[in-house]
This record gives structure tokens, sequence and C-alpha cells, in this order.
């Protein structure tokens, strides 16, 4: 598969929907152990962190899909 189609692929359908979901629940999952004490206790959510947690993720499973596609020759 070409590059452009690979990409395009990873940011549509079941590869997109995959990659929401990891984000979710990795980014939940850590989020709860970063920041325990600004999510249960009284210190201040660090926002940029927060969405980092769930960017990360997600990249790292469009990437996944991005390399396997790639690497698909059908």
């Amino acid at each position: 598969m070409s590059r452009s189609m690979a990409v395009k692929a990873v940011f549509r359908g079941a590869h997109l929907r995959r990659g929401v979901v990891v984000a979710i629940v990795v980014g939940t999952a850590l989020n709860l152990i970063n920041q325990p004490e600004a999510l249960f206790g009284t210190a201040t959510v660090v926002w940029w962190k927060v969405l980092m947690t769930y960017c990360v993720p997600f990249l790292v499973a469009s990437y996944g899909a991005y390399s396997a596609l790639r690497n698909n020759p059908a």
C-alpha cells in the first residue's frame, strides 16, 4: 500500500476507532497513575499532561496501524 493510502486508512474507519479506544483506555489508566492527587485530592490538574497522556497512546496506535498497512504488499 502506498504511503498516502496508508495514512488515509489510518485516520478513518476501524483504524481510527481502534486508536481512539486505545487512547481512552490507556490514557485514563496513565492519568490515574500519574495524577491521582489532582484527580482525587487537592492538587491542581496539569491539563497539558492530561492532553498529552491521551495523545501519546493514540499516536502510538496510529503509527502501529500505519506501519502494518505500509508494509502490507496488498
